[in-house]
């Protein structure tokens, strides 16, 4: 489970620490304590949903006794006007939690929506698309969640998961095969190391040093094709660079294994959710 419920509950509560700041005013001087309040989730558009679970952490985390009923699954496809959950209980409960929850479960669904068109372009295909490590800062954990919901696989969550030998780190020590050598003095036997090839000249390269994983970065649909030839089943070959809808399909033909992209989560837009009397 990528989102473990301690370390959730951690970042919404410093979440709402941010939004209310000393008190919601606002809240403060409309209500009196006694009120009850009924909303629901309604979905203002298509997408695919993503975060009911942190939705509903929030408001219990601000009042135990809040009561939400959950209608739709993550991973389900909304209509516009899908009613996905109702929430029930105080009125300042409901109202102070009301931004905050909104801003997890529309970031989180848009993700999903976005990652959802990239993966059905690729049902033909062996290809599968994942993500990178271009994720909004502290919040990377459930922008992957979102990212595997929508079906994608998922690449590095942070830099000790995986060697990824890059331009600079090959420029800083001369070439691959020493960055390979110093890197596999030092390296655990259950890491693998993935270099980031720019011409056809660092494949093979790469090749001679038996590496895991050879990325084709920013290449031509031609050079592809001839990485592809070259590699063959000798590596895990994914391309990263000038991936988008439009170029999904043509990358894919090639026979690569892995496409990375960051668009399915840097250009993902929030889905539009709101919070209905």
């Amino acid at each position: 489970m990528i989102l473990n419920k301690f370390i959730v509950e951690e970042h919404i509560k410093n979440a709402l620490k941010e939004d209310i700041g000393f008190s919601d005013i606002s809240t403060d001087a409309t209500t009196d304590g006694t009120q009850k309040m009924k909303v629901k989730l309604v979905s203002r558009e298509e997408g695919v949903l993503s975060g009911v679970e942190v939705f509903k952490q929030v408001f219990e985390i601000l009042n135990s006794e809040t009561k939400v009923e959950i209608l739709k699954k993550d991973g389900e496809t909304l209509a516009k006007g899908s009613i996905i959950a109702t929430v029930e209980g105080d009125a300042r409960t409901v109202l102070i939690g009301e931004r905050t929850t909104l801003n997890y479960i529309q970031r989180m669904s848009g993700i999903a929506t976005e990652t959802r068109k990239y993966q059905d372009k690729l049902k033909n295909y062996k290809a599968e698309i994942t993500d990178t490590r271009k994720t909004t800062p502290c919040f990377r954990l459930f922008e992957k969640y979102a990212v595997s919901i929508g079906g994608a696989r998922l690449h590095r969550f942070n830099l000790s998961d995986c060697v990824m030998l890059k331009d600079n780190h090959i420029a800083l020590v001369g070439s691959i095969t020493k960055a390979v050598e110093k890197v596999r003095k030092k390296l655990s036997h259950t890491h693998k190391i993935e270099v980031e090839c720019d011409t056809l000249a660092q494949v093979k390269e790469a090749l001679e040093c038996g590496v895991d994983i050879i990325m084709l970065d920013n290449m031509t649909i031609p050079e592809i094709k001839e990485g592809v030839e070259l590699i063959k089943d000798k590596a895990i070959i994914e391309v990263s660079g000038n991936v988008s809808l439009s170029t999904l399909e043509e990358i894919a033909q090639c026979g690569v294994d892995v496409i990375s992209s960051s668009a399915i989560v840097a250009k993902a837009k929030p889905l539009d959710l709101g919070l209905d009397v």
